[in-house]
């Protein structure tokens, strides 16, 4: 008997109906029985921690366990996504991920946030920040050792956030330069939102200004200390300005006192005359001593005590 083949093609659709129907149900139950599994351990990756670890495996189970313990748990009963979630809470944690492999083991990779900045506000409050300008707070672990800005205005993180990428493209150059690393003990901001370098080798203050054409004011310090270290000494110097263009500006050590107390001298005298003998006498400009002055009457006009020499107060190092 013959079988037509309209029947063929109908009973050939069935089968293949019932056999995709077969492979739905098999996948389902594998599906279930595997999520009626027991996760049977965790394993934990940290990346982003070459230099620094202020999270570790024990506190990404904490953070894990936190509302009950994780191995010897039915799969099922895991959310993975809150898990990650609540682990990403961490200041310290940039991002989370978690699988679980073939072997029921909860696979956790952390990358963590890597410090570059120690912050010091005028308050007293201090933290640290990252290359995407994050807050972070010290850690009862260990100190990071980044370069630390001090005189910083307590509203920095919220009002000025372009001050804030300046003092994280300073830090990150100074991080990346071994050299500057061991000889910038610290950054100050000053009233004039300028970065002021203080040395570990040598008693001067480097007057950085903002972070234009940091790359060419680094230079141009590394240069200066390279080519007059070893023939001037550490000390030579009190302050040394990188804000001109294709040179640096140093001020020998002693000479901006010098220009104070003539200032502060002259104003003096122009409110008490009398004084001007003592003062004179005193008074020191280039190593020469200023001869006593007769004490001029209330008509005459009273001159500046330079005895006719402008001060040198500064010295130009053209690179």
């Amino acid at each position: 008997m013959t079988i037509p083949a309209n029947i063929t093609r109908w009973i050939i659709r069935i089968i293949w109906i019932l056999f995709g129907i077969a492979i739905i149900v098999l996948f389902g139950a594998g599906i279930q029985f595997k999520k009626r599994q027991l996760c049977s351990d965790i394993n934990i990756e940290i990346r982003g921690a070459e230099k620094h670890m202020f999270i570790d495996e024990v506190d990404i189970k904490e953070l894990v366990n936190a509302k009950g313990n994780v191995i010897g748990r039915p799969i099922y009963t895991l959310s993975l996504r809150n898990m990650e979630a609540a682990v990403e809470q961490n200041n310290w944690v940039k991002n989370a991920e978690m699988y679980l492999d073939n072997n029921r083991v909860l696979q956790i990779h952390i990358e963590e946030r890597q410090p570059i900045a120690r912050i010091f506000e005028t308050t007293g409050n201090s933290y640290y920040i990252d290359t995407a300008l994050v807050i972070l707070p010290l850690s009862n672990k260990l100190t990071a050792r980044v370069p630390v800005f001090t005189g910083v205005n307590p509203q920095l993180p919220k009002k000025d956030t372009t001050m804030l990428a300046q003092i994280a493209a300073m830090a990150s150059y100074i991080g990346a330069d071994s050299f500057f690393t061991a000889q910038i003990a610290q950054i100050n901001i000053n009233d004039q939102k300028q970065f002021e370098l203080v040395p570990t080798i040598g008693d001067h203050l480097v007057i950085f200004g903002d972070t234009t054409d940091i790359k060419a004011r680094f230079f141009k310090l590394k240069n200066f200390y390279t080519q007059n270290w070893f023939e001037a000494g550490f000390d030579k110097y009190e302050k040394l300005d990188l804000q001109y263009r294709n040179q640096i500006v140093a001020t020998k050590k002693g000479t901006a006192k010098m220009i104070a107390d003539s200032a502060a001298a002259q104003a003096l005298i122009a409110i008490n005359p009398q004084v001007i003998p003592a003062v004179a006498d005193s008074l020191t400009i280039h190593d020469k001593k200023i001869k006593s002055l007769p004490i001029p009457n209330n008509k005459k006009t009273i001159k500046p005590l330079t005895n006719g020499v402008k001060p040198k107060t500064t010295k130009k190092h053209t690179l």
